[in-house]
């Protein structure tokens, strides 16, 4: 066995990580969910305090494992934090989470390959690598089976491996090709076999079985596909709220008008008959035109001829045109067409006689012995032979198709080759009503788990025996007592139909049930309305049946079963369509149908035979499994629903698998592996253990205290039967590893400082040779490869101002391309950026100009438009302010990203009478301050309020001085940082008391309000040094100014008012 074996819950080889929690999901606490791995070789099995959170990654080492209520509330929490992934020992559980998460990117896709299987957090891709390199390794068949119920992510999960291979596998042209095809062939067998339901916009109405073939090297070199169980009844046929086949809804929607035209068909599927019945030709989650072109485009990449595809869609339109085909009786009442347009569109596109073609669907031909007579049918049987014909045309037109993708993907070399086998088939069905249909798919999956729990104890066995550790036998269900009673010769339910089918007589759906209350009268899982006591007579009618299955009850209705497993089609239509000119019905409809008196066999025993023969090919093959669960019914991203997810539980055996996987011991690692982890927990194999790694692990495991029943020594293993077990050892190791790491850092800092002298004279001597021998060879590659690119370049140059020729048509063309992308790279990114634009080449000068202008006008729009009037007017005071102070004061810069305000004080705190002394001058601005007084300079509280008319300067109610905006003589200020303003104004108004100093924390702000009422830039003056200053009465002051560590004001001795502000460093 390799290290990516499939058998055992851990790999052997791995770094393991924290039972239950992966690396990512060690990251994932307190980060948003799907984010990206951080870093994919972190240790496995750390961060414990994620366990409660995230849950367990591997269920088998859940410690109440026989509890559903504890299996769904493990898969609930990793739900909830949207790990959509668990693992059973290998198997995967994938819950539908009805939205797209970040999980499937090429980056994801690169940290899966060749990874170990538990290294990483629960994947599609982890599953998909490791049986690809085991594949390679072993050098072995596998196959991947994907299940679950219509709408939990089956095909889903299937495209995923697909492109996972796609991605990961080695290329090449022709490997290319087998790849697109492989990949191309699922647009085209979802068209034809994939439909709406009521549980599945896009449900597979066919099983699907893919070999992928591989070569020695692991290279993708062929594919080949088998279908099963196509429901063509749904041709015919469809319930309230479903849809037929994809095809028929993109041929009419997406089709072109002259195709159509060929064909005969309009625009709107409410015309024909069998895209009518359900009433929802439209779904939002589905376009039609869309999906009608990416098929067109697929069935020419899986190499599909013209002619092929011709008639293939003429194929599909008779279809359509037959479903309208309608008949009503005659006198003697027996079927007459209605119309024979709908007729001539049919044999016209499955080229067969209009004529021929009517008598076959209206009569029969009965042969007696070497006479042939014509029987009329009545409407009835008419119509069954329309449908039936439809059913037939549609099915095996499908199995040509899946027949024409196998040659397009057939490998055409001999040599052995490795495969992987796909296989997406249906789930376990439990209907309100449940019919033929539902009875084979439950028979198909009782099969399926049977084989699946064969295989899971074989590999759990041969692993216990390779081991040398006593196999434990298994309790759980056997479900051959099931599968007997479907499938056992002559005795089973489906010889009791086919015997019903073939008896002659009057065959009636009635009549088999009564068969078979007769031959399964005492079977301990069949029930009848017959054969139940009372109670259970109650919940079954006279047409019903009940099997118990593994998964649980389900009732069937025989209504249909004979006419279903019959499948009947009349000879003479088929020999009717032998005889077409259209080249894939012909194919489909061979002579030897027509020539053979043999009954075809039923539907059901060719279901039989083909599930045994797919059990033939699996057996045969090492499995991997993904188990599909459904979140919810309504599709409801982020609600899980306990009811529906546990239904789905049990019938996936989900819980029989687990019990399996741990009947004996829940977690087993090679000893290595084990010793390697945990040896700092005990003195004697820390820090190394040099004996035998068997008896490293036997000393620790008894120095830890474990007890004889929780584990087992093996050849090469140590197997530890409780999780419980495996946990307390964990978090004692994560206890220890805080105080290791103080003690590895100490010694790493000692080792590291005395080797770092040793290591960096003897690198010296050794950098100095390797260096002047690199950079002599360097050198001389350098010279050799400039030598040819200049050749050529200088040859293109001395051709440059030519025409354009072979000569120098690369190098203008490089000419062009690196000056683009040079200037691409560094485009001015503002308007005011002048000096930036990349210098061009001549043959680029007047290309360059156009650029630069288009480019300028752009950002110049994209400024403009982004302007608000608000910010416009911001903007203007802005450039007033820069006008008067830029470069001038030393505070001016801070400012500028400081916005200006309309005003700095409302209305409403200007008290009410000082606001009637000036409320007919109209408020302009206003803004406290602090007044100095001019003699003293005693500083007080004041509201500086601009008019249109002039400056008021007020104290609570009190008006203190009104300046005419004509008496102000102008405004000065310093070039420090400081907010000193002094208005100077004019004596000869005697009420005036002189100017006044004021001190303003939105100084910029005032005066360019005051410059633009007023209309005066240029009375507001920046000055050095000293500011004079008038008092009334033709008095003098000084206002002197400096530096200091923090901002004051005070009266100097020379009677000077002194203004400290701090230092503003230059910027």
């Amino acid at each position: 066995m390799s290290e990516r074996s499939p058998r055992g819950v851990f790999q052997e080889g791995a770094i393991p990580c924290q039972p239950g929690i992966s690396c990512k999901e060690s990251t994932l606490v307190g980060t948003q969910p799907g984010a990206e791995l951080r870093n994919p070789k972190l240790d496995l099995e750390g961060a414990l305090i994620a366990r409660d959170r995230v849950g367990i990654q591997d269920f088998v080492l859940l410690d109440a494992f026989t509890s559903e209520n504890a299996f769904l509330d493990n898969l609930r929490k990793r739900f909830t934090e949207d790990l959509i992934y668990t693992y059973i020992g290998t198997l995967l559980v994938s819950v539908n989470p009805y939205k797209e998460l970040d999980i499937y990117s090429r980056k994801q896709m690169d940290y899966y390959m060749g990874v170990n299987f538990f290294e990483l957090p629960p994947h599609i891709y982890a599953l998909a690598d490791n049986a690809y390199h085991t594949m390679l390794t072993e050098y072995n068949n596998h196959f991947i089976l994907i299940s679950g119920e219509s709408g939990a992510g089956k095909t889903e999960a299937s495209k995923k491996i697909l492109q996972y291979y796609a991605v990961s596998c080695p290329s090449s042209a022709i490997l290319d090709t087998v790849r697109d095809r492989m990949l191309m062939s699922n647009p085209v067998l979802e068209a034809f076999g994939n439909a709406k339901t009521l549980k599945n916009d896009n449900s597979s109405r066919f099983g699907k079985y893919m070999d992928i073939q591989f070569d020695s090297e692991g290279e993708a070199v062929g594919g080949h596909i088998l279908s099963y169980l196509l429901e063509k009844s749904r041709v015919v046929h469809q319930n309230h709220g479903e849809r037929n086949f994809h095809v028929f809804y993109q041929l009419v929607e997406g089709g072109d008008e002259d195709l159509l035209r060929q064909l005969g068909l309009e625009k709107n599927c409410q015309h024909y008959r069998y895209l009518a019945q359900g009433e929802c030709s439209t779904v939002s989650s589905i376009n039609d035109k869309n999906d009608w072109k990416t098929m067109r485009n697929a069935l020419a990449v899986v190499d599909f001829d013209k002619s092929d595809i011709e008639h293939l869609f003429g194929i599909i339109a008779s279809v359509l045109h037959l479903g309208n085909v309608h008949f009503e009786p005659d006198v003697f009442g027996n079927a007459t067409l209605l119309g024979h347009a709908e007729l001539r569109w049919v044999s016209k596109l499955l080229s067969v006689n209009v004529q021929v073609l009517q008598e076959a669907l209206t009569f029969r031909k009965i042969e007696a012995k070497s006479d042939e007579v014509l029987s009329p049918f009545s409407v009835d049987n008419a119509n069954y032979a329309r449908d039936a014909l439809a059913k037939a045309i549609y099915g095996r037109t499908f199995n040509w198709l899946v027949n024409r993708i196998n040659q397009s993907l057939e490998n055409q070399d001999s040599s052995r080759k490795t495969v992987i086998g796909l296989l997406d088939i249906y789930g376990f069905e439990v209907f309100h009503l449940n019919s033929f249909e539902q009875f084979c798919i439950n028979y198909c999956n009782e099969k399926l788990q049977q084989l699946f729990i064969q295989l899971t104890l074989k590999a759990e066995q041969e692993e216990y025996e390779a081991e040398g550790i006593g196999w434990e036998p298994v309790q759980f269900f056997n479900n051959k007592i099931i599968c007997d009673l479907v499938e056992e010769k002559h005795r089973g339910i489906i010889a009791v139909l086919d015997e019903e089918c073939l008896r002659p007589g009057d065959a009636t759906d009635i009549t088999f049930l009564e068969k078979l209350e007769e031959k399964m009268e005492h079977h301990p899982h069949f029930v009848t309305h017959m054969l139940a006591d009372k109670s259970t007579r109650r919940t079954l009618e006279r047409g019903d049946f009940r099997l118990l299955h593994y998964a649980g009850e389900v009732t069937y209705c025989v209504v249909g079963f004979i006419d279903k497993n019959n499948d009947l089609l009349y000879r003479n239509i088929k020999e009717v369509m032998h005889n077409s000119k259209n080249s894939i019905v012909r194919e489909c409809f061979p002579s030897t149908e027509t020539e053979s008196r043999r009954r075809p066999e039923t539907v059901a025993t060719q279901f039989k035979n083909s599930l045994q023969k797919l059990a033939d090919i699996l057996m045969a093959k090492e499995a991997w499994y993904v188990r599909c669960l459904k979140s919810n019914e309504t599709k409801k991203s982020g609600h899980f629903d306990d009811m529906l997810v546990r239904h789905q539980v049990k019938y996936l055996g989900l819980m029989e698998h687990l019990r399996v996987r741990r009947a004996g011991f829940a977690y087993r690692r090679r000893y290595e592996v084990f010793l390697k982890r945990y040896k700092p927990l005990c003195p004697e194999t820390w820090p190394h253990w040099r004996g035998v790694p068997a008896d490293g692990v036997a000393i620790l495991v008894e120095h830890l205290g474990y007890k004889p029943d929780e584990y087992k020594m093996g050849r090469t293993k140590i197997f530890i039967r409780h999780p419980r077990t495996l946990f307390a050892t964990e978090d004692a190791y994560e206890r220890c590893k805080h105080e290791l790491a103080s003690k590895i850092q100490a010694k790493y800092k000692g080792y590291r400082t005395r080797g770092e002298f040793k290591k960096q004279k003897e690198a010296a001597t050794k950098i100095e040779n390797c260096w002047r021998g690199a950079q002599a060879r360097k050198e001389r590659e350098r010279r050799a490869w400039a030598v040819k690119v200049i050749k050529k370049f200088i040859k293109g140059y001395m051709t440059r101002g030519e025409a354009k020729t072979t000569d120098n048509s690369e190098y203008l063309a490089f000419v062009r391309q690196n000056y683009l992308n040079r200037l691409k790279q560094n485009l001015p990114k503002t308007v005011l950026d002048k000096t930036t634009w990349q210098t061009p080449p001549p043959v680029l000068t007047e290309t360059s100009e156009i650029l630069r202008v288009l480019h300028y006008r752009l950002m110049v729009r994209k400024y403009v438009r982004g302007i608000t009037p608000q910010r416009k007017a911001q903007l203007t005071l802005k450039g007033i302010t820069s006008a008067i102070f830029k470069g001038k004061k030393d505070s001016y810069p801070a400012s500028v990203a400081v916005p200006f305000v309309e005003t700095r004080i409302a209305e409403d705190d200007i008290n009410i009478r000082a606001l009637q002394m000036i409320k007919q001058e109209r408020i302009k601005y206003s803004v406290p301050v602090i007044k100095y007084d001019r003699k003293g300079f005693k500083p007080r509280p004041r509201q500086l309020i601009f008019t249109q008319a002039a400056v008021h300067l007020v104290e609570e109610a009190k008006l203190k001085q009104r300046v005419p905006y004509n008496a102000l003589k102008g405004v000065t200020c310093s070039n420090l940082g400081d907010c000193i303003m002094i208005f100077h104004v004019s004596c000869d108004d005697p009420k005036q008391k002189g100017d006044m100093i004021m001190e303003c924390d939105h100084l910029f702000e005032a005066l360019t309000k005051l410059s633009v009422i007023t209309n005066k830039q240029d009375s507001i003056k920046v000055q050095q040094g000293s500011i004079k200053f008038e008092m009334q009465g033709g008095k003098e002051g000084f206002v002197d100014f400096s530096t200091g560590q923090e901002r004051m004001c005070y009266k100097e001795k020379n009677g000077h008012l002194m203004v400290v502000s701090p230092r503003i460093r230059a910027r």
